[in-house]
Order: C-alpha cells, then sequence, then structure tokens
C-alpha cells in the first residue's frame, strides 16, 4: 500500500510503498478515506525528542471502512462499517481501557506517532478504542471527530462555561474547536487572538463574537474589556510555544481559570508571582476519552454539528508532502486532509 512515512526532523514525509498492515486479536483493517495533518504532526517533525519513531507512517485524525476485522472483535463490527477511534493501541484490560480513558493506559501507544497510523491506504484499529459511525455521517465529519474531540474536552474539563467571557489564544484548528464548544455550551462572550487575520475571521463561524489580532495583553487588554465587559473569566491557552502560559496570565481577571491545551514540548517559563497575586485556577489537559467521541457523533448523527467547512483542502498521495511542509508557514487553512484514493 501507498503511505506517507516519517524518516528524520527537517525532511519533507516520502510516499513509499510499504506492507499492508494486518489485525491481531480484537483489531480491525480499515481502508482509509480521510486523514487530516494536526499541528502535533507538524512539530513532531521538527524536533525529533524520541517520540516519534523514524519509519512510521503519520495521521491520527481519520476516519475509514473496516475491510478486515480480526479475532475477538464485537459482532457488530463487520467489513464495510463506517469507523473512527482515538490513535491508541493499548492492552484493553485495565481500568483506564475499560472506562475509555486508553491515554492513561501504562502500555499505551500512539499511532501516527509510535506506531503507523492514518497517512496510508490501509490501518489497524483497536475496537476497543474505536467508535462505528453511522452511514449518515460522511468521511470529513469523521476525520474531524478527532480534532473536535479535543476542543469538547478541553471545555469539558473547565468549570461550567455558561455565561462566562471567555478568551482563546490562537484560532488554529484547536482554538476554532474550542471556540465552538464554548458556543454550543453557552458561554456568554467568545474572543479569540490569533495573528493571522484569515484564521480571525473564521473564528466568526466558530462561535467567536470577536477575533482580535494577537500582540502584547497590555494593548488587546481595553479592547477586550470594552467588547466583553469585562476581562475573561476562563482564558484557553491553545498555542502550545513557549511564553503563552504567561501571556494567559496576563489576561485572566483575579479568580479566573486558565486551560492550557496547546501541546508544548519544550521548556517554558513563567512568574508565579503574577498567577498567585490573581488567585488563578490552571488546568492541564490532554486530547479526550472515548466518550467525547460518542458525544460527537451521536450530534453529527441527529444534524446537530455543522463543521464539514473545517476541512479546507483535500489532496492526494501526490500532493501531500507539498501540502503538508506548507503548513509550516502563515496560511489561511483550518484542516487540509489526504483522500488516499485521490
Amino acid at each position: 500500500m501507498r503511505a506517507a512515512v516519517f524518516h528524520q526532523p527537517g525532511t519533507p514525509l516520502t510516499i513509499e510503498n510499504v506492507d499492508d498492515p494486518q489485525p491481531d486479536s480484537g483489531q480491525v483493517v480499515i481502508a482509509v478515506k480521510r486523514c487530516g495533518i494536526c499541528g502535533t504532526d507538524l512539530h513532531a517533525t521538527e524536533e525529533h525528542d524520541g517520540l516519534l519513531v523514524p519509519g512510521t507512517v503519520m495521521g491520527h485524525e481519520f476516519a475509514g471502512e473496516i475491510v478486515d476485522v480480526g479475532a475477538d472483535c464485537p459482532n457488530d463490527w463487520k467489513v464495510g462499517r463506517k469507523v473512527t477511534g482515538m490513535p491508541s493501541h493499548s492492552c484493553g484490560k485495565c481500568l483506564p481501557c475499560k472506562t475509555g480513558k486508553p491515554l492513561q493506559c501504562q502500555d499505551n501507544i500512539i499511532l501516527g506517532l509510535q506506531r503507523s497510523g492514518g497517512f496510508a491506504e490501509y490501518m489497524t484499529l483497536d475496537a476497543s478504542n474505536s467508535i462505528l459511525l453511522p452511514d449518515s455521517i460522511d468521511w470529513v465529519e469523521g476525520a474531524l471527530i478527532e480534532p473536535l474531540a479535543v476542543g469538547l474536552h478541553a471545555v469539558n474539563m473547565s468549570t461550567d462555561i455558561r455565561g462566562k467571557r471567555v478568551l482563546i489564544l490562537g484560532a488554529g484548528p484547536v482554538g476554532l474547536a474550542v471556540s465552538f464548544w464554548c458556543r454550543f455550551m453557552g458561554a456568554y462572550h467568545i474572543a479569540v487572538t490569533e495573528p493571522e487575520q484569515l484564521r480571525r475571521e473564521s473564528a466568526a463561524r466558530f462561535g467567536a463574537d470577536v477575533g482580535l489580532a494577537a500582540g502584547t495583553p497590555g494593548d488587546i487588554l481595553p479592547e477586550l474589556e470594552k467588547a466583553a465587559g469585562g476581562p475573561p473569566d476562563v482564558v484557553f491557552e491553545c498555542v502550545g510555544i513557549p511564553g503563552m502560559i504567561a501571556e494567559a496570565v496576563e489576561y485572566a481577571r483575579y479568580g479566573g481559570e486558565i486551560m492550557v491545551v496547546g501541546f508544548c514540548a519544550r521548556p517554558d517559563t513563567l512568574v508565579p508571582a503574577a498567577a498567585i497575586m490573581k488567585e488563578l485556577t490552571a488546568r492541564f489537559v490532554v486530547a479526550y476519552d472515548k466518550a467525547d467521541f460518542d458525544m460527537i457523533a451521536g450530534l453529527m448523527a441527529m444534524d446537530k454539528l455543522d463543521v464539514a467547512h473545517m476541512c479546507t483542502s483535500t489532496v492526494g498521495f501526490q500532493d501531500f508532502s507539498e501540502a503538508f511542509e506548507s503548513l509550516r508557514t502563515p496560511n489561511a487553512h483550518c484542516k487540509i486532509m489526504l483522500d488516499p484514493s485521490g
């Protein structure tokens, strides 16, 4: 099969022919129909810290059709069914696995980073970490469930968002997903800061009341307070680069809350006294639970979510490496997806 393979930092993914996957017990093989490019993919290929294994097929935002079923899968997991899932290969037996939290499993392996993922024609999935999709959900929607789940999980982990003033740092796919769920769950006012104008403009389609050019908090806070009627109650940091947590502290009101969602793998610093003097609550959140996938799929099946426009481009293998690299520089894309058959 064809696949996009990572070999070393600083070099583009290469399109190669690799062996077709075979399902182990409790696994299925899917024909990948769509797989989105994530900011985590870009960061992992820039800085090799050992998490991304050379020779790995990347991709963890996928949807596809079951083409082979291993032993010990549930009876309703049949060839032809639509499926998506968490990018996890785990033991399936411990309490976290049995409660839909495989990222907490001590044996968890991340698909697309430590084991081959969805930038391929076929991939294997653990049935226990995946969900079957209704036929009414199309491939683009199915592949968007994973990035949407990141935003949903972040909002769910915060204190009740209803009636709150919210500030989101960053209007990439995660920031837009957070904005979407804050609006869905009844936030009073939602502001987004983002350096790229087109992304600021797109934030309005995802529930934001205002999009502000990224800058220093001292310059932005007066405009933000005027628009929202006061400083933010909750600040979601969705950028994931050093300095952003300290910036979130500056924005937050006294007694406010900071949700750290952006995945930063580099050392960072802040002045604890700045947060102490405001008596802030900070929470660090990672990814999602299986329940988040189930909720989003259910809402999609009932036509409660209109999110297909998050996918701003679809490419085949011929143009995939170039499209992947193009996302390293400022751009207007929300989500580029691979169509392995394209």
